[in-house]
């Protein structure tokens, strides 16, 4: 059997992990509130794409990046939505 050697990789770093402090402006839902509003931020901003395609202001590639964009980060959410939600029930089924 031939040995491969990949040459040029170093290890990763990692980075030491901060102490989360309670008090944390940055909570789990200020994270939660700020990934909706760059959703909707994404959202608006491929509404404006359309008008601008439609007023002939904007291309339709462009459009179709904004709209692929929309629509990433609003599956992309929905997923993290579903992966808490299915937490938080499997956290109610346990018993103490």
């Amino acid at each position: 059997m031939n040995n491969i050697k990949i040459d040029g990789l170093s290890p990763a770093s990692l980075q030491r992990s901060e102490r989360i402090n309670s008090n944390d402006p940055t909570g789990f839902g200020n994270v939660i509130k700020s990934a909706i509003d760059n959703v909707n931020g994404l959202e608006k901003d491929a509404d404006k794409s359309i008008l601008n395609l439609l007023q002939g202001k904007d291309e339709v590639h462009t459009t179709m990046i904004a709209l692929q964009k929309a629509d990433i980060s609003m599956r992309m959410l929905l997923s993290v939505r579903n992966k808490v939600i299915e937490a938080y029930r499997e956290i109610m089924r346990m018993q103490f």
